[in-house]
C-alpha cells in the first residue's frame, strides 16, 4: 500500500471512532422550548398556500402584520442533512403573501438557543457560514427550472437560479429586498421578491412549485420541505404546488440602469515609451435594460456596456499547447447562462475521462483582447486591453410549458494598436475587426421530465475587408448542435443523454492553414496522411456527439459514455474547446452506503475504465480509475482518487510533429475539508502523480479560513508544487535530413518549482456596504537540462545532445545550438535558453455599497507586478524584494449605476 493512502485510511478510521456530540441536542425531559410544540415526525407538505396581502407589508424583519398572523403557516419542514427524514431540531414555520408586484415570505426560526444563532455579515452572495433561510420556486412549474432567494440572520442576501432540475448557479442577481431581526424566541426573515424578477406565464390561477429551506449552522443542519434522498436525484421535480396566486397580472416593468465610469492607469513603461509615458484617464457612460416581453420572456440589452473585470483573473504558468480556461464574471452574460448551456442536460451528473468536452457558448470570446499581431520589429506599442462592445441583446423565456429559449446578438467595435518602429516613425493598425456575434438556444422538455430535446447555433462574422487581418482571423464560424435525453423507465433511475454538433469555419488559405496547424488539430503530424495541411483549402469543417448512460437513482450508481470529435471540428470563435481527432469511451460502477458506520454519514466508491484513440487508430489512452468519498457527520469530507495508465500513443506531445510513446503513469489525489461554516475551517489537497521514466508532480495545497468577528473573514491558499518531467517539449527544426521523423523535436529534462497563495479578507461593514481584498503572489522557476529529440515514432527513444550519434550541445552565453549529427549533412539549430522564472504578485481592492436594491457604487484599485528572467533560479525570499523594487501597473476605477424601474 502507497504512504499517502495508508496515512489516509488510518485518519478516517481515527476521525470515525471518535465521539460526535451535537451542538444543539434535543433537550431532555422537562426543558424549556421556545414557541409551540413540535410534531414527532413531520411528514411533506401536499401544497403551499398563498395569501394576498389586504395591507402593505413593511418589510423590516418583523413579522407584525396580520398577514403574518394567519393560520396557514407552513410547519412540515424535516432534516435533508444530517439525519435525513428525521425531525429538525428547532421549529421553523413560514406563510406565503403576494399583492399585484410581489410574492413575501415571512419565516419564524425558533431556537431554544437565541444567543447561539450564527449571523456573520459578507458581501451579497458570499455563504459566511451563518444560519440561513431560503425559498425556491419552480415559476413555470416544469419540475426544470427556477429561481432561488436566501438570506442570513445577519441580513445578507444571496440568490441564483436552477437548472437541469439538479443544477444551481449563482451568477444571477435580482432585485429583491430581504431583512431579518433577532429576538428570545430566535429569528425571522422578511422577504420581497417582485414578480417582474422572475420568468413565469402570468394568468388569473398561477400554480408554482416550491421549497423552504432552513440552515442552522451550529449543528450542522440543513431543514427543507422537501429534498432528494441520499443516493437519488432530482430537486425540482419534488417542489410541493404553491397555490393560491389568484388574480396576478405580470407587469412589464421596464428597468433601466445607467452607469458611469472613470478609470485612472498608471502603468509600468520603459523610458522613452511615447504611448505610456502619462497616465491615461478614461470615462464612460453606458445603460443597462431590462423588460418583461410578455409574461413569458425577458430582454436584457447594454449600450455601450462597462464590462470591466472586478476580480482579477488568476496568474498561471502554462507549459502545454492548450488555452487556459477563465470563468465569466460580467454580469450581463452571467444571468441567465444556464438556458445556453448545451450537451450536458437530463442526467443528473457526467464523468469524463480526458474528454475534451467543448463549451459551445464560452461568453468571454465576446470582448476578448484584440489578437491582431503587430509587426515584428515593433519597439513600443500600445494595444486595446479588451475589444469594446457596441452593444449586446439577450432574450431568454419559456413560451410554453418546458420549452426554454434564449438569444444573444452582441457586436464589437474595430480596434486599432499604435506602435514605433527602430526609426522612430509611429504608425496604427488594426489589431481586432467589427465582429458580429449571435446565439440561438431552444430546449423542450415534456413526458414530465422524461424526455427533452435541444437546438442550438452559434455564428461569428467579421468584417475583414480592408483591415489586413483576413490571414489571421477566421472570416466566418458556424456551430449547430442539438442535445436530448431520454429516461429509460418510470422512476428515472436510467437515462440516456447526449449531443452531436457540427462545425464549419471560412476564411483565406493562408488563414484555413494555420487554422489546421494550430494546437487544436495539428493536421501537419507526418505520419497521419489521412489528414495534411491543404495549402488552397478556404474552409474547415468537423463534427462532435456524445453519448452517456446514466444509473442515477439508488445506492448503485453508474455512468458510461463513447464520444467521437473529428479532426476539423473547432468551436473557438465563439466556445472552448483544447483540442479535437479524439474517440473516447469510459464504463463506471459505483455504490454507496448509508450511515456505514458511527459518525459517518454517506460513503461512496466508484471504478471506471476508459480508454481513447484518435481518428487514425492509434491508442491514445487507457486508465483504470477508483474514488471514494466519505462524508462525516460534522461535517468533515474525506476524498481519494487515482489512476493508472498504460503504455499509450501521445499525438500531442511533439506539438505537431509525429506520435511518440507514453511510459506507464500513475496519479492520485487525497482531499480533506473540515467544516466549512465553522470559525476556523481547513483543508488541505495532496495529488503526487508520476511515470515509469522517472516523471513526477507533488502539487500540495492546504487552505484556511478564519472569521474572527460577525464582520470580518480571512482565508489564505498556500500552493507549493514540485514538478520534475524527463520529457518537456522545448521546441521543434523541420529537416528533411531528419528521414525517420521529418524533422528535429527537441526535449529536455525539466525541474519546476512553484509556491503561490491566494490571500482575501472580506470584511462587511454593513449588509449593503463591503470591502474585499485579494492579492495572489507567485513564484514559478524551471530549469531545462538533458537537451535531447526524439529518435523514432511511436516510441519514447531520444538522441542526447553531445552523447549520441556525434551530436553536440554548445552554448554561447546566451542560446543553446544543438547539430543533431556533428560533422554530418545536418545543419545546427538554435534551441534558445528557455529557463525562466517567473515572479508576480496581483491583487485588487473593492469597495462595494448597494445604497438601494440594485444601486451600486464600486471604487476599485487593482494592481500587478511581474518579473521574468531566464536564470531558473528558484528563490524565494529574494523573490519578493525584487518584485517589492519593480515598478507596478496601478489601474483605479470608480463605477456608479443607478436602478430605475418604470
Amino acid at each position: 500500500m502507497r504512504p499517502i493512502p495508508a496515512a489516509l485510511t488510518l485518519l478516517i478510521v481515527c476521525a470515525s471512532a471518535c465521539p460526535i456530540a451535537r451542538a444543539d441536542a434535543p433537550p431532555g425531559p422537562g426543558a424549556s422550548t421556545a414557541g409551540p410544540p413540535r410534531p414527532r415526525r413531520p411528514q411533506f407538505a401536499d401544497a403551499v398556500h398563498a395569501v394576498r396581502a389586504s395591507e402593505p407589508i413593511v418589510i423590516d424583519g418583523i413579522l407584525d402584520e396580520p398577514v403574518w398572523q394567519s393560520d396557514n403557516a407552513v410547519v412540515q419542514l424535516q432534516q435533508a442533512d444530517p439525519d435525513q427524514g428525521e425531525e429538525p431540531s428547532q421549529r421553523t414555520e413560514v406563510r406565503v403573501a403576494y399583492d399585484d408586484e410581489a410574492i413575501y415570505v415571512g419565516a419564524r426560526m425558533y431556537d431554544r438557543r437565541p444567543d447561539s444563532i450564527v449571523a456573520r455579515l459578507s458581501r451579497r452572495d458570499n455563504d459566511s457560514g451563518s444560519d440561513e433561510f431560503g425559498v425556491a420556486f419552480d415559476t413555470f412549474h416544469d419540475r426544470r427550472t427556477g429561481y432561488y432567494f436566501l438570506v442570513s440572520a445577519a441580513g445578507t442576501e444571496l440568490d441564483g437560479t436552477l437548472m437541469n432540475d439538479d443544477w444551481s448557479d449563482d451568477s444571477w442577481d435580482g432585485v429583491w429586498s430581504a431583512r431579518t431581526h433577532r429576538d428570545s424566541l430566535g429569528w425571522t426573515a422578511e422577504m420581497r421578491i417582485p414578480f417582474s424578477q422572475m420568468r413565469s406565464r402570468g394568468g388569473d390561477h398561477m400554480v408554482w412549485g416550491i421549497d423552504f429551506e432552513r440552515v442552522i449552522s451550529r449543528c450542522h443542519e440543513d431543514d427543507k420541505l422537501v429534498y432528494a434522498p441520499i443516493g437519488e436525484s432530482g430537486f425540482v421535480s419534488r417542489f410541493v404546488e404553491l397555490d393560491g396566486l389568484d388574480g396576478v397580472r405580470t407587469t412589464h416593468t421596464v428597468e433601466v440602469t445607467p452607469y458611469s465610469t472613470g478609470k485612472a492607469e498608471y502603468l509600468a513603461h520603459d523610458l522613452g515609451d511615447p504611448y505610456n509615458s502619462d497616465p491615461r484617464y478614461t470615462p464612460a457612460l453606458g445603460a443597462d435594460v431590462r423588460t418583461g416581453v410578455g409574461s413569458k420572456f425577458t430582454l436584457n440589452a447594454t449600450i455601450n456596456p462597462d464590462f470591466g473585470q472586478v476580480e482579477i483573473d488568476p496568474a498561471v504558468v502554462n507549459l502545454s499547447d492548450a488555452e487556459t480556461y477563465f470563468n465569466e464574471k460580467r454580469p450581463f452574460f452571467t444571468e441567465g447562462l444556464s438556458v445556453f448551456r448545451c450537451g450536458n442536460n437530463g442526467a443528473s451528473d457526467y464523468w469524463n475521462f480526458n474528454w475534451p468536452e467543448p463549451t459551445f457558448f464560452y461568453t468571454r470570446r465576446i470582448g476578448r483582447t484584440p489578437e491582431g499581431a503587430l509587426p515584428d520589429t515593433t519597439t513600443y506599442s500600445h494595444l486595446p486591453g479588451a475589444t469594446h462592445i457596441l452593444g449586446a441583446l439577450k432574450l431568454t423565456g419559456q413560451p410554453s410549458p418546458g420549452f426554454n429559449v434564449g438569444a444573444v446578438q452582441a457586436v464589437t467595435r474595430e480596434e486599432f494598436g499604435d506602435f514605433e518602429l527602430p526609426d522612430g516613425s509611429r504608425h496604427t493598425l488594426a489589431v481586432e475587426p467589427l465582429t458580429y456575434y449571435g446565439v440561438m438556444r431552444g430546449i423542450h422538455s415534456y413526458n414530465n421530465e422524461h424526455q427533452g430535446l435541444g437546438l442550438m447555433a452559434l455564428e461569428t462574422a467579421r468584417e475583414l475587408d480592408g483591415t489586413g487581418l483576413a490571414d489571421q482571423l477566421n472570416r466566418n464560424a458556424l456551430v449547430t448542435a442539438m442535445d436530448g435525453w431520454t429516461a429509460l423507465d418510470a422512476k428515472r433511475t436510467w437515462v440516456l443523454s447526449g449531443y452531436v454538433a457540427g462545425s464549419r469555419v471560412d476564411g483565406t488559405p493562408a488563414r484555413i492553414a494555420a487554422l489546421e496547424e494550430d494546437p487544436q488539430h495539428y493536421y501537419q503530424r507526418p505520419d497521419r496522411p489521412d489528414l495534411g495541411v491543404d495549402a488552397n483549402a478556404t474552409s474547415l469543417s468537423g463534427y462532435v456527439g456524445r453519448l452517456w448512460l446514466n444509473r442515477q437513482t439508488g445506492p448503485w450508481m453508474s455512468n458510461s459514455a463513447i464520444g467521437v470529435m473529428s479532426p476539423g471540428f473547432e468551436v473557438n470563435d465563439l466556445g472552448y474547446g483544447s483540442r479535437s481527432d479524439v474517440i473516447n469511451d469510459h464504463v463506471g460502477l459505483g455504490y454507496m452506503w448509508k450511515r456505514p458506520w458511527a459518525g459517518a454519514k454517506d460513503f461512496w466508491v466508484i471504478g471506471a475504465l476508459a480508454d481513447g484513440w484518435n481518428f487514425a487508430g492509434q491508442q491514445t489512452m487507457n486508465q483504470y480509475f477508483l474514488k471514494a468519498n466519505l462524508d462525516q457527520m460534522n461535517a468533515w469530507t474525506w476524498t481519494f482518487s487515482g489512476g493508472y495508465l498504460s503504455h499509450d500513443i501521445n499525438d500531442r506531445r511533439t506539438r505537431g510533429g509525429p506520435a511518440m510513446l507514453d511510459p506507464r503513469s500513475w496519479w492520485t489525489d487525497a482531499l480533506w475539508s473540515g467544516n466549512s461554516r465553522a470559525k476556523l475551517s481547513c483543508s488541505i489537497e495532496v495529488s503526487p502523480n508520476g511515470d515509469e521514466a522517472g516523471s513526477f508532480d507533488v502539487p500540495i495545497a492546504p487552505a484556511v479560513t478564519w472569521k474572527p468577528s460577525s464582520r470580518l473573514s480571512l482565508s489564505a491558499g498556500p500552493t507549493y508544487e514540485y514538478n520534475r518531467q524527463d520529457a518537456q517539449y522545448v521546441t521543434q527544426e523541420v529537416d528533411p535530413l531528419a528521414l525517420a521523423t521529418g524533422g528535429h523535436y527537441v526535449f529536455a529534462h525539466l525541474d519546476q518549482q512553484t509556491v503561490g497563495a491566494q490571500l482575501r479578507m472580506d470584511c462587511s461593514l454593513t449588509t449593503n456596504l463591503s470591502i474585499q481584498v485579494f492579492a495572489q503572489p507567485l513564484v514559478s522557476s524551471g530549469r531545462y537540462t538533458n537537451y535531447r529529440e526524439l529518435a523514432q515514432p511511436d516510441t519514447y527513444d531520444f538522441i542526447v545532445y553531445g552523447r549520441d550519434d556525434g551530436s553536440t550541445l554548445t552554448y554561447d552565453g546566451t542560446n543553446y545550438f544543438a547539430d543533431p549529427d556533428g560533422a554530418g549533412p545536418m545543419a545546427a539549430f538554435e534551441i534558445g535558453h528557455p529557463d525562466f522564472t517567473y515572479r508576480t504578485i496581483r491583487g485588487d481592492a473593492v469597495l462595494r455599497w448597494e445604497y438601494v436594491p440594485g444601486s451600486t457604487i464600486y471604487v476599485v484599485w487593482t494592481q500587478d507586478r511581474t518579473v521574468t528572467t531566464g536564470d531558473g533560479d528558484f528563490d524565494f525570499a529574494p523573490s519578493f524584494s525584487t518584485l517589492a523594487a519593480t515598478q507596478p501597473n496601478n489601474i483605479f476605477l470608480v463605477k456608479v449605476s443607478h436602478h430605475f424601474g418604470m
